[in-house]
């Protein structure tokens, strides 16, 4: 069963360390089957239960996963092993389209925004002390209108630092390791990350340009998922955004299922232009995460998040005992940047629509199956990742290899057009058509 290498150790930590440090250097590899717990505690000389709790540690550090009578088995890619390690060296001369950022010609200069929060600082010193409201008002406010204009149902609002955080902090509130999570497939690299690291089990929910398939979500809660992640626009990385159809569609199978908790990602807020369709409120726990990230600058690490007032008290009463708040001169900054109009998110939706449009065109045009529905990325599915990732390379462009996103969907490439020059779209769809060859042309499922 585990070949030439021995577990060890008397103490459950001995022994959890020993199958992780074996899992780290290759002992022990993907998808293997470690030994029943009696039968591993007979030969340690150790009782049952410390075995059990060996087993525990490793399942919530994300190193393995258990199935009940099928036994546990090292994770097919272990948490610990971050999907951005998935990537492309870039050489000199090479256009990187594969780094997933906005144009840094579009986000605004954050100089003044700082400075004016400074002045806050300076005008009234105590506001920035210990002791005070975690969320600044005025933030609060503008996030509160923004999500009432979106249709997003009422509820308290926290500010976190960025999606990722928010969402760790929701799972958390609600779930135990071993608990399931349905996540888009193929989806966001750091949450498919996220979730095993936290010891819950991702289920994949398979999704269209209309956001995630009903009879996926349905797939996934037939498993035993206990949430929900939903990308409500500029899904990372097929572009899909959730429309009114679909909202309705998914509405209708979670209304079957209320004690599921929904997490919504607004992350695409301030970048696209297409209509928001929040699902919620359906279920009994809900949250909505918004991000200034894309349209502001990753660097602000700032969201805003709103949900049910069970779920927010969860958030911010375990926020408290870490961070303790967002930085409130950052929050500050941000009141500047969404009042001063420094950003026009018509303008930057059309500059990315312009870029992500023109080539899904050009891709058409050459036979090229392709998918991006909103955002700054493009999906393309091809038949073998590794060529089509290395043909281009050689061709002079380094795209972003489909595994870092995918758990079961078919391969794909993720391309980032937010800095691609128009006059760049024709050379491009050229090299993509040269490199995987025409498509079916026919509706993709991911």
């Amino acid at each position: 069963m585990l070949g030439e290498y021995r577990i060890v150790g008397r103490r459950a930590s001995e022994i959890a360390e020993s199958v992780e440090r074996a899992v780290g250097s290759g002992g022990l590899e993907p998808g293997q089957l470690l030994p029943p717990l009696r039968e591993l505690a007979t030969e340690l000389g150790v009782n049952p239960n410390t075995v059990a709790a060996a087993y525990r540690l490793l399942r919530d550090r994300g190193v393995i996963e258990t199935a009940g009578r099928r036994g546990s088995r090292v994770r097919p890619r272990p948490a610990s092993t971050a999907r951005d390690l998935i990537r492309v060296d870039v050489p000199e001369g090479v256009r990187n389209i594969a780094d997933g950022n906005p144009d840094a010609t579009l986000l605004p200069p954050l100089g003044e925004a700082l400075a004016a929060a400074a002045r806050s600082n300076a005008e009234r010193p105590g506001r920035y002390m210990y002791g005070q409201e975690p969320v600044d008002e005025d933030l609060a406010r503008l996030a509160r209108a923004g999500f009432d204009e979106g249709g997003v149902p009422d509820g308290p609002v926290g500010v976190l630092s960025g999606s990722l955080d928010a969402i760790e902090r929701v799972l958390t509130s609600h779930l135990r390791p071993g608990d399931a999570v349905a996540i888009e497939d193929p989806g966001w690299g750091a949450l498919l990350d996220l979730v095993p690291a936290l010891g819950l089990r991702p289920e994949p929910m398979a999704l269209d340009d209309e956001g995630p398939l009903p009879e996926g979500l349905e797939r996934a809660l037939a498993a035993g998922a206990k949430a929900v992640v939903i990308t409500c626009r500029a899904q990372n990385p097929t572009g899909a955004a959730v429309s009114a159809a679909r909202a309705r569609a998914l509405r209708k199978v979670l209304a079957g299922h209320p004690g599921v908790l929904l997490i919504e990602d607004d992350h695409g807020h301030g970048m696209v232009d297409l209509p928001l369709h929040p699902v919620t409120p359906v279920t009994e726990h809900w949250a909505f995460v918004r991000s200034v990230a894309k349209a502001y600058g990753p660097d602000l690490r700032l969201a805003v998040l709103t949900g049910d007032a069970v779920t927010l008290d969860r958030v911010r009463g375990r926020q408290r005992l870490g961070p303790g708040w967002v930085s409130r001169l950052l929050q500050r900054a941000v009141v500047e940047l969404w009042t001063s109009g420094a950003v026009d998110p018509a303008k930057v939706a059309c500059s990315y629509r312009e870029r992500r449009e023109g080539l899904l065109r050009a891709l058409r045009e050459r036979g090229v199956e392709a998918h991006g529905r909103s955002g700054f990325v493009v999906w393309v599915p091809v038949p073998d990742e590794t060529g089509a990732v290395s043909r281009l390379l050689h061709a002079g462009w380094a795209v972003a290899p489909g595994a870092r996103f995918r758990m079961a969907s078919a391969p794909g490439v993720r391309l980032t057009v937010s800095s691609l020059a128009l006059d760049e779209i024709g050379p491009l769809a050229d090299a993509i058509a040269s490199a995987i060859g025409p498509g079916p042309g026919t509706r993709y499922v991911y």
